[in-house]
């Protein structure tokens, strides 16, 4: 045990303990430390050149400050098991292990219709059965199936400690000052009220700032049009890929590539066969890297575009629109591209996309995604209504934005 009492220099949150044996074993697990080698933003170091920060600094950093939120619930009198304690960090050090490389990419494209929560289930669930049922507590929190409803909060809400690691982390490796959030006055403010995670009055204008600099983070980071543009280019470069292997074309890829991108993929299939969960937890960015870099050179004209593009950063133009695109606009871009670049209507389908992204700040449906304040009186508001100086209920509205991205001439 003396050994696994490891320290880790993060630089976001200073020195990081790993508070106990099954965290580290966790952390040594293959599933874990393939994590290492997925970028947390994607491709938006094609932006943020600096956004270079991976999975597995998040997890970790979510499990740092799960530790820090257990120790401020239990001075306030709540109570959290030894055992209970374990299995939160534990749940929140890999609520992000079913990840796809490239973010979201894969799941829309080369793996279809199967999200990384589920395959973070499946992941799981898995690690479960080798470490003989250690992981049964975590699992139930993960999937809100234990009694303290409170514990999944703290893992999965509306201010859950993922949150918090990923904005101030996304923040300080993209430079967006605008993300930082002050993390430990928000974790000194929570308190469970009637099972439920609550933030003590004192600290309305921390989660005000936190729901401010979500925002920001959403238009400035995740959704910045350059950052949209690569996603569009790469999710059409892995499509024509999936297209020509289907047909029977020869592709440069790595073994677990090449066993998503020769077979359809569904979830029905995903779950079936226990090869797929296995060459999944293979891939990470550097398979699909390797692959783009050999198909540069491919004879299919659009694979080739689009990988150089993607390689030298010549990404797609966007246009961003606040209605929906006229198809019009689609069929006048398709035309160019069949007429100058000698393009079939099919190939040039590949060189232009659309895509609609909407985010909402905030949500309040119900008592588990509202952000409730707990007064002094023993009385709650949402914060909503216990705001003062901001419209908080104007960021629950989703703002929609339409892109239109598409090959350079």
């Amino acid at each position: 045990m003396y050994n696994k009492k490891k320290i880790v220099n993060d630089p976001v949150h200073g020195f990081i303990s790993i508070p106990s044996e099954l965290q580290f074993d966790i952390m040594q697990h293959p599933y874990f430390q393939r994590l290492g080698r997925i970028r947390q933003l994607g491709l938006s170091y094609m932006v943020y050149p600096g956004a270079q920060h991976t999975r597995f600094q998040h997890s970790l950093g979510a499990m740092h400050l799960m530790g820090e939120a257990i120790a401020q619930l239990r001075m306030k009198g709540n109570e959290i098991t030894d055992e209970e304690a374990d299995a939160v960090l534990s749940a929140i050090l890999l609520h992000d292990v079913g990840h796809a490389p490239f973010s979201h990419v894969l799941e829309n494209t080369v793996v279809d219709g199967v999200s990384h929560e589920e395959i973070s289930l499946m992941m799981m669930r898995r690690i479960n059965e080798e470490f003989a049922g250690r992981l049964d507590m975590a699992l139930a929190i993960f999937q809100n199936q234990y009694p303290k409803h409170f514990l999944h909060q703290l893992v999965s809400s509306q201010l859950d400690v993922d949150r918090l690691d990923y904005l101030i982390r996304d923040s300080f490796f993209t430079g967006v000052v605008e993300g930082a959030v002050g993390t430990a006055r928000i974790l000194k403010m929570l308190n469970v009220h009637d099972d439920h995670l609550v933030v003590e009055s004192k600290g309305i204008y921390s989660i005000e700032k936190f729901l401010i600099a979500r925002r920001m983070m959403y238009w400035q980071v995740y959704y910045h049009k350059t950052s949209v543009a690569a996603e569009q280019l790469l999710i059409n470069l892995l499509r024509r890929a999936k297209a020509l292997a289907l047909s029977g074309e020869e592709l440069f890829a790595s073994p677990a590539f090449s066993y998503f991108l020769y077979n359809k993929m569904d979830k029905e299939k995903f779950k079936k066969e226990e090869i797929a969960l296995q060459n999944y937890a293979e891939l990470d960015d550097n398979d699909i890297l390797c692959a783009i870099k050999a198909w540069a050179h491919h004879p299919d004209r659009v694979l080739s575009l689009l990988a150089r593009s993607l390689m030298n950063r010549r990404l797609f133009k966007t246009e961003v629109f606040d209605e929906p695109i006229p198809a019009s606009h689609f069929k006048e871009r398709m035309s160019q591209y069949v007429k100058e670049l000698k393009l079939t209507a099919k190939e040039a389908s590949y060189l232009a996309s659309q895509d609609i992204v909407s985010a909402s700040t905030y949500t309040s449906d119900n008592e588990d995604t509202s952000i409730n304040v707990l007064y002094a009186d023993g009385s709650l508001k949402d914060i909503s209504e216990a705001s003062d100086i901001l419209n908080i209920s104007m960021m629950s509205k989703k703002t929609k934005k339409y892109y239109f991205c598409c090959f350079k001439l």
